[in-house]
Formats: structure tokens, C-alpha cells, sequence
């Protein structure tokens, strides 16, 4: 196992090229001089930070071989696949998919890290795979990514980077999972560039174990006239924090964001979505629905800024939570921040329990309660489940949302 320490980051960014291994060297000194993030952090208002990162080390290599994936077999065909178990690349087929270490990133343009733990993912996140679609290409299938977590008190790092060239359309599946009862920190490390006019959609199914921790740093780029999506499904963890940001840059570019969790025991799922319109005539929508039960806590913080240039911006998030059970807590916290004359934008959020007059109907039409109550469920996540971009997964999720409802309902 390797510390978080400078011969570990040394070793581990050997051999990418030549801008991420600068990228990394700087977060590597953001990570040696960032305090641990705190409540007093408005970033990280309302969860408690977990653990300590120095609790954990990076294991040298995988701790065992892939295991079959679950939601891959949905796909009748896909045009790239990888395996990537604690952190560590372990398979690559395809076309349109290699290891980052044999990446050609010339023009690639790093960000900076947010917090402590988005420079750790920077600094030691040496081994990932990239994506890619050359100018004009169409890739006609999705590419799929599995990532594991397999060894217990282990840090992992995670990195997927796709890149979209002029007008190429690709999309990319990631599924996050590892085993009940396994206690690890995960640190996803998610970044989308798309090109003029390129076209990329990524689809996270998130499953971690009940006792992992997950905190993803998720970065998304668009050029004039470009498209980026996330659609993510986060059903797992004890612990898992998504923070994404999104820079519209180019003249009418575009970002479509949906999402749907479902957390009861004692989870903690937590959103922190900043979309940033930059270029002018951009537009976004982000539409997040989400359930808590038992003693399971959400948090959705979505900021929607336009810029001085984002003259045009047309802009609307929408966040709403079902709250199953007393002990459940769901905190909703959209903003706006409009530094434009010219533009459209809104925000939508709710945060309550199952309706009684939804119920009453459903019963009045000969529904028992409990039944009424599911239909309810069911159709409030299917809003969500309809807009994800790869419709071959919405019925598995669908069964996924529902069973985790139906456990919490007995």
C-alpha cells in the first residue's frame, strides 16, 4: 500500500503526458497546503466531512480480477469497453478508448482542483482511460467503463476523460459499484471536453457498497455549439458526494443534467452542481428528483451563473425530494447568480413526504394504500428515468429505485 506523499504521487504520474503530469504536480501542491474541508465550508454546508483521507493508502495493483458487470449486459453491442478495479487500469478494448498514459492531451487544458480531496484525486490519480472521437466521427455505440472497488481500507482514484472533436458525437457508460460491507474511499474523477459542435453524453449508475465512500469530482467542457449530458443514477454508498461543474464556453453551447438517488439507513447522498454560463445564447437544464428513508439524509446545492458574456443564456434546474419516513432529511438549496441583462432563467424545488390527495384518488379508484402509495413512487421517478439518454438501462434502474422502496415500505 502507498501513503499520500511525494515519492507515491512521483510514482504514479510517471508516465502520463505531459500536461496531466503537470496538472497533477499542482495539485499535488494544493493537496500539502488545503485544510481538510469543514462545515464551515459553504461547499460542504449541511454533511459532515468522513473520515480522514490519511486513513486510507493506494493499493499497488488490483485487488482481484473484474467481476461480471451488471447493467452491461443491457447493451447488445458497444464500440469500447475498460475495467478499472482500486483505481488500476485493467483492461482496454476498443477504438475509441486507451489508457491516458498513451494519450496524446497537447491541447488539453487542466482545472484547477476545489478542495482537498479533488486535489488527492489530481495528485495520485495516475492510472485512467480516455475517451475519444475524432473530428466528425459518429461512434455508433456506447462505450462502456466498469469501475470496482474490491480491497478494504483502500484509496482509489478512478479517471475517465472524454473528448469529443469537431462535430463528433460519442457516449460513455460508467458503472461505479463495490461490495456490502466494504470499507474504502473512492475518488471518481470524471472530465468531459467537447469540441465545436461535438456532441458527448455520459451515464454514471452509481452502486457502491454500504460502507464506502465516494467523492467524485466530475468537470465538463463545451465549445461553440456543442453538447455535453450527465445523467447519473446514485443508489449506493454510505457516503457519496458528486461535485460537478459545467463551463458552457462557446457560442450556443449546450448541457442537459438529470439525475435520480434513492437513499434510506443511515446514507448520505450529496449533489453540488455549478453550471456556468460563459458564451453567449447558451442553454441548460438540470432536473434532479431523489427519496430518502429510514435515517438517510440528501442534499441537493444547484448554482446557475451567467456571466458578463452569456448574453442569450436561457437556464432552469430543478431539484425535488419524496421524504419516506421521519428520521429522513432532504435539504434543496437552488441559486441563481445573473450577471446579464438578457436572459431566462429559473429554478424549481420541493421537498416533502407522498401525497395525500394523489392518495386519496388512487384509492378512491379501489388501490389499497400501500399500492397507491408505490404507484406514486413509481411514477415520481419515472419523469427522471425517462430523460436519461440510454433508455436500455430505465427499466434495471426502475427495478433498483423500486426495490430499495419496497424494502423500506414493509
Amino acid at each position: 500500500m502507498l501513503a499520500l506523499d511525494r515519492s507515491t504521487h512521483e510514482l504514479l504520474t510517471a508516465d502520463l503526458p505531459g500536461p496531466l503530469r503537470g496538472a497533477a504536480a499542482a495539485s499535488l501542491a494544493a493537496f500539502e497546503s488545503l485544510p481538510v474541508p469543514s462545515l464551515k465550508d459553504e461547499d460542504w454546508r449541511y454533511v459532515e466531512v468522513p473520515g480522514s483521507l490519511l486513513d486510507f493508502e493506494i493499493p499497488q495493483g488490483p485487488g482481484s480480477k473484474p467481476t461480471p458487470s451488471t447493467y452491461e449486459t443491457l447493451f447488445d453491442k458497444v464500440a469500447g469497453r475498460a475495467d478499472i478495479v482500486d483505481g488500476h487500469v485493467v483492461g482496454v478494448d476498443g477504438s475509441n478508448i486507451a489508457r491516458l498514459s498513451e494519450a496524446d492531451l497537447s491541447s488539453y487544458e487542466p482545472a484547477a482542483p476545489a478542495d482537498k480531496f479533488g486535489a488527492a484525486a489530481g495528485a495520485f490519480g495516475g492510472s485512467g482511460v480516455i475517451v475519444q472521437a475524432a473530428p466528425g466521427e459518429v461512434v455508433a455505440h456506447p462505450v462502456y467503463v466498469s469501475v470496482e472497488a474490491v480491497t478494504p481500507r483502500a484509496l482509489s482514484i478512478p479517471r475517465v476523460l472524454v473528448i469529443g472533436g469537431e462535430a463528433s458525437a460519442v457516449e460513455v457508460v460508467v458503472e461505479q459499484r463495490s461490495p456490502n460491507g466494504l470499507e474504502a474511499l473512492v475518488l471518481p474523477d470524471v472530465e468531459v471536453v467537447a469540441g465545436t459542435a461535438a456532441r458527448v453524453s455520459v451515464t454514471v449508475v452509481q452502486t457502491w457498497g454500504d460502507r464506502t465512500t465516494a467523492i467524485g469530482w466530475y468537470r465538463m467542457r463545451a465549445g461553440r455549439d456543442a453538447s455535453v449530458g450527465l445523467s447519473e443514477a446514485g443508489f449506493g454508498a454510505g457516503f457519496s458526494r458528486l461535485r460537478l461543474t459545467v463551463d458552457l464556453v462557446g457560442r450556443g453551447a449546450d448541457a442537459r443534467i438529470t439525475g435520480v438517488y434513492f437513499g434510506d439507513t443511515n446514507q448520505t447522498l450529496d449533489y453540488r452542481y455549478f453550471m456556468n454560463h460563459i458564451g453567449p445564447n447558451t442553454t441548460s437544464e438540470m432536473f434532479l428528483k431523489g427519496a430518502v428513508a429510514g435515517e438517510a439524509r440528501s442534499v441537493f446545492s444547484g448554482l446557475i451563473r451567467i456571466e458578463p458574456g452569456g448574453q442569450g443564456a436561457n437556464a432552469h434546474q430543478t431539484n425535488r425530494n419524496l421524504v419516506l419516513s421521519d428520521g429522513a432529511e432532504a435539504h434543496s438549496v437552488p441559486n441563481l447568480e445573473i450577471l446579464a441583462n438578457d436572459v431566462r432563467c429559473g429554478h424549481g424545488s420541493a421537498v416533502g413526504p407522498l401525497d395525500e390527495e394523489q392518495r386519496y384518488y388512487l384509492m378512491s379508484r379501489g388501490l389499497p394504500g400501500p399500492r397507491a402509495d408505490r404507484l406514486q413512487v413509481l411514477g415520481f421517478f419515472a419523469e427522471s428515468l425517462h430523460r436519461f439518454p440510454q433508455q436500455k438501462l430505465e427499466p434495471m434502474l426502475r427495478a433498483a429505485a423500486m426495490a430499495k422502496y419496497d424494502r423500506v415500505a414493509r
